[in-house]
């Protein structure tokens, strides 16, 4: 996120050419370009494929959650 707000900044604000953003940050002017011109901020990740080492332990981390929910909850109206 942080390499396309430089990217964007440089260009409309300072009005820095293609060329002049890639030299100075040290990405291809493909790049550069490829961020001006995508409307899309935060670049989309694909979803997560395989199984999350917590996934057995869902049920049992939900309950614990939930109990300390109560809880406090319990405590903050005596």
């Amino acid at each position: 996120m942080a390499l396309i707000s430089v990217i964007r900044q440089r260009h409309s604000r300072e009005g820095l050419p293609f060329r002049e953003i890639s030299r100075r940050i040290g990405v291809s002017r493909s790049t550069v370009r490829k961020y001006i011109n995508n409307e899309e901020l935060d670049p989309k990740y694909p979803a997560r494929k395989s199984p999350s080492k917590l996934d057995d332990y869902e049920r049992t981390l939900r309950s614990w959650l939930f109990r300390k929910r109560n809880a406090t909850t319990n405590n903050v109206n005596p």
